[in-house]
């Protein structure tokens, strides 16, 4: 049977993270929670951005044609692999010219750590790395405030959408698997971006993020579907309530809102059960995000025990 590709990916980079250095020693974190700024945001896209891009490069230098012919790719897989490896190049030099055209420092080029072996995991990896891309600007956009900077962020999003239905389509995933997109706050997607990241330049620009504990979804026999019973696993930490209650949540993250299903704990994490949206929700399908929390009313970053995991709900 056939096991969610996420899960696949993510397994194969969390065994290549090189250890777990705090947070701080990979990136400079703002420890206080003033207002986040467009030129906070901007730097955030960039962090992004450099990451994908470095991600191309590496896997088109260490992955020939050849090889990802052998793995099954069509022949015109490697030149479009090409192509949004320029993509995301040319992300990297707009942004960089936005900030310091505004006057801004601009955040560099970190080393990472991909945990990518051969031509199949590279691109599993992709899909997940574009899947989050969409989410964290989707996300990000209601904290832009300038109308400019709006419709580039807007203009980019369109872009990595593009690439996650082409990616998506070459592993015989869908290529547009919901009628939305999900988005996740920068906290969310930096805690998804923060096992690639090894070290960053001291002299980077401070951003305000941090990092949940880490959840991952365990391999399953099958494909994830509503109404699977799975196993998030927390490797990081003890999940607890916290308001001191025995009841722990699993909240699926959708554009219309957090669907929450009780989780119950066992060795090393928690089973959930993939819910049903309620009726005039988006549906839980594609690559999909779940947190921990001990709260079944709303979703925030105050909220989150642990997470997102991410996986493929497939329909």
């Amino acid at each position: 049977m056939k096991t969610g590709f996420a899960v696949a990916a993510l397994a194969a980079v969390a065994a290549a993270a090189p250890g777990t250095p705090s947070m701080t020693n990979r990136m400079k974190i703002r420890q206080a929670a003033p207002a986040v700024t467009d030129a906070d945001i901007l730097n955030y896209a960039l962090t992004l951005e450099h990451l994908e891009d470095k991600f191309y490069r590496e896997g088109l230098s260490n992955f020939t044609a050849d090889q990802f012919a052998s793995a099954g790719f069509p022949a015109p897989f490697y030149d479009n692999l090409k192509e949004i490896s320029s993509d995301e190049q040319t992300h990297v030099a707009f942004l960089t010219a936005a900030l310091k055209a505004a006057g801004y420092p601009a955040v560099q080029e970190c080393t990472y750590a991909f945990g990518v072996t051969d031509p199949k995991t590279f691109v599993m990896t992709s899909s997940i790395l574009e899947g989050v891309g969409i989410s964290a600007y989707l996300g990000a956009a209601a904290e832009i405030m300038s109308a400019t900077y709006l419709t580039a962020a807007g203009s980019i999003l369109t872009v990595e959408s593009r690439h996650s239905a082409y990616i998506r389509s070459s592993l015989g995933e869908s290529p547009f698997p919901s009628p939305f997109d999900v988005p996740l706050t920068l906290d969310e997607v930096y805690t998804l971006a923060a096992p690639f990241i090894v070290e960053c330049p001291s002299d980077n620009p401070e951003l305000p993020v941090k990092s949940f504990p880490t959840l991952m979804s365990a391999p399953t026999n099958g494909n994830i579907t509503v109404g699977k019973t799975i196993t998030l696993l927390t490797p990081d930490s003890v999940v607890k309530p916290a308001d001191g209650s025995s009841q722990i949540y699993a909240a699926f993250i959708t554009v219309t809102g957090p669907v929450f299903t009780p989780a119950t704990a066992v060795d090393g994490g928690f089973t959930v059960t993939v819910p049903m949206a309620p009726k005039g929700g988006a549906p839980i399908s594609g690559q999909t995000y779940a947190v921990l929390t001990g709260c079944n009313t709303t979703v925030t970053d105050e909220t989150v025990a642990a997470g997102p995991a991410v996986f493929e709900v497939r329909m």
